[in-house]
This record gives C-alpha cells, structure tokens and sequence, in this order.
C-alpha cells in the first residue's frame, strides 16, 4: 500500500462577507497516497480551488482536519505555512507568471537558488521537453512552451506535491496535449504526487483517479483502470 500523503476530515471553509457566509467546502473527506495523479472535476464555485489552496497552504480551514503525512496543516500558523510551501510544494497555474526580463533557465533558476536539494536548472528544462529552448526569453516561446518553463520551474526544487488550477485552460488543444505530457512525464519520473484542476472532462482519463465536485463536496470518485497518455486523449 503506498503512504498517504493527505488526509481530510470534515474539512470546511465558509468564506464570510458582511452578513453574508459562503461555504466553499462543508465537511469535505478525502485521501491521497503518495505518487498518485488525481484530477478535480466539478463546475465554478463547487470547492475545487478552495481545497487546492489549503492542500497548497495557501489559505486555512475553518473547521476539520487536513494532515500532509503526520502533519496537521490546520493547526499552522502562517509562518509553519511558508516553510510547508517551500520545502514540499510546486505551483503551476493557469497563467505562467515568468518574469519577461529572464530567460527560461535563468527564471527556473530563481526558485533553485532558495531550494534545499534542488534540480539544475537545464535539466528541469529537459524533463519538460524545453533544453533547446533554455536560453530563450518568454516573449520569445509559445504559451504552450511558457507553461512547460513554469513546470519546470514548479518541480525544479523537487516537490513531492504538485498542484496545478487549470493548467491548460489558456491553451488550445494541441498546445495542452504537450503540458499535460508535462505533468505525466514528472509524475512518472519523480514520483511527485499531482493534483490537476481542470474543465476539460477530457483530461480525466490520464488520472489515476478523478475526484468530482459539487457543492463543496466530493461527489463521485472514479478510479481508471489504467492512464491514457496524453497523445491519446480525445479532446
């Protein structure tokens, strides 16, 4: 059985403004073992973000329990948080924040040099099909090859936790086939624990699971027999 890696119980945020509670997620319960490729699904508004940024130490409960291995997030201050983000998590988001005044190599590097065992920056760019282009600036690749950078730039200091909102959602079909080869290739390689945002249904298939959200819920888990690889998606 392999380690688990995140545990939620009764897991809630209520977001307040005013007079008025929003709750993101009501008494959410999950697992995740280490290794393991999931994807949220599940319509704006249903919890999926929400649960990413408390997994990603982002934001804090209201209420329940979220342990990353023996360790209960819920009961971290800010501080515990930053170290927790740094020396255990990579983000990869819908936009791919590089800094336009650096090169591929010299934005990835940004992240190895506060990182405790970190890749070199070349080879986080070969892990994600980009060693050709390391010395290019943004302005210079695709979107599809700027998302790979910030991949690369995500796992150069070798998260065991990926997290990733809608990693395809600014790119078409063709370009976000080889992001999502991306993920897979490092989930293979290293063994990092991937948790995928996404609105594309489509993308389920190269998961290991797919958990499905409503109403700040989990309300279907699926579990593939097998991943498709990207290449084979029907998108």
């Amino acid at each position: 059985m392999s380690e688990t890696i995140f545990s939620a119980r009764g897991l809630t945020k209520v977001y307040v403004s005013g007079e008025v509670e929003v709750r993101a997620l009501a008494g959410l319960d999950l697992d995740i073992s280490n290794g393991e490729m999931i994807v949220l699904l599940g319509p704006s508004g249903s919890g999926k973000s929400t649960l990413l940024n408390i997994m990603g130490g982002l934001d804090h409960a209201t209420s329940g329990t979220f342990f990353f291995k023996d360790r209960d997030l819920t009961r971290l201050d800010d501080e515990a948080l930053t170290f927790y983000r740094r020396d255990h998590v990579g983000f990869v988001f819908q936009f791919y924040n590089l800094l336009p005044s650096l090169t591929a190599f010299e934005n990835v590097a940004l992240v190895t040099e506060i990182s405790k065992q970190p890749m070199r920056p070349d080879e986080a760019l070969a892990m994600v099909g980009l060693k050709d282009r390391m010395h290019h600036f943004p302005a210079q690749l695709s979107g599809g090859e700027q998302q790979r950078v910030a991949i690369a730039r995500a796992i150069a200091k070798r998260p065991e936790v990926l997290l990733c909102d809608e990693p395809t959602g600014a790119l078409d079909s063709k370009t976000g086939i080889k992001v999502i080869e991306a993920l897979l290739s490092v989930n293979e390689q290293l063994g990092t624990t991937t948790v995928i945002i996404t609105h594309n249904a489509a993308i389920q298939s190269v998961a290991d699971r797919v958990m499905h959200f409503a109403d700040g819920r989990i309300s279907n888990i699926q579990k593939n027999a097998s991943r498709q690889k990207a290449s084979e998606v029907t998108w």
